[in-house]
């Protein structure tokens, strides 16, 4: 008997050791905020492409598609430079150019305003350049890790809703929009995708604001490539630039 109970115990054992060996060991999963945080070199940054939907229940229509790409600093966003192509000729083509707390436009009606011989428009603030903007910066720190702290995650992707008052609070992005207070209230619905190294590839968003008894909805879609990649953002040439409108 004490034979037959040590030949099980070795062969227990020598199963268990056998298993060890043949299962792979399990990647401990990524921190999406800790993989964006390595990213962050002085000088690199990410490149993105979006999409913007506007909706008012009856009519639903591609209203701009963007280009762009933000260069950054140890702490998130340091500057950007953004090309956007309106669907409505009236507007036609824009650029915003964002360094520190500085933003230049130009485009769209800008030569209709500006003084003759300027072609920028100078105006302190820093932050998402226009209403139709991506309004979740998934290249802020604080601004990833309340998306995921207010959704719910699966295999390579989180789901969730935040207020504009709560991502106010988090994102210098949105917080410098300056939108009205009596919009805090409003949730945005959003979708991150996440690569297989925890890096964000997409985010889609979508909100629905009511303004004097209307409401419609839009619906951003941005894709993201090339973390960590060399960006360099230039200040438009300062004899093209102005303060004033005519």
């Amino acid at each position: 008997m004490k034979k037959m109970i040590t030949a099980l115990a070795a062969c227990a054992v020598m199963s268990a050791a056998l298993s060890a060996v043949a299962a792979p060991a399990q990647a401990a999963p990524k921190d999406p905020v800790s993989v964006l945080k390595a990213k962050l070199v002085p000088g690199h940054g990410v490149r993105f492409t979006e999409t913007v939907t506007w909706s008012d229940g009856t009519d639903e229509r591609e209203v701009q598609d963007r280009k762009g790409a933000f260069q950054f600093d140890r702490k998130g966003v340091a500057a950007f430079d953004i090309d956007i192509h309106w669907d409505d000729d009236d507007y036609g083509r824009q650029r915003a150019v964002g360094i520190g707390k500085i933003t230049y436009h130009s485009g769209g009606v800008m030569p209709i305003v500006l003084p003759e011989g300027k072609t920028w428009y100078k105006v302190k603030r820093y932050g998402m350049p226009d209403s139709y903007s991506q309004i979740l910066n998934p290249a802020e720190p604080r601004t990833l890790a309340a998306l995921i702290e207010h959704g719910k995650p699966a295999k390579s992707s989180v789901t969730g809703t935040i207020t504009f008052k709560d991502l106010k609070r988090v994102s210098a992005w949105w917080a410098g929009a300056k939108a009205d207070k009596s919009f805090d209230n409003t949730k945005v619905s959003y979708t991150l995708t996440l690569t297989s190294a925890g890096l964000v590839s997409r985010v889609q968003s979508s909100y629905t604001a009511t303004e004097d008894g209307k409401s419609a909805m839009v619906a951003v879609d941005s894709r993201y490539s090339g973390w960590g990649a060399k960006v360099s953002v230039k200040a438009p040439d300062p004899a093209k630039v102005t303060t004033e409108f005519r």
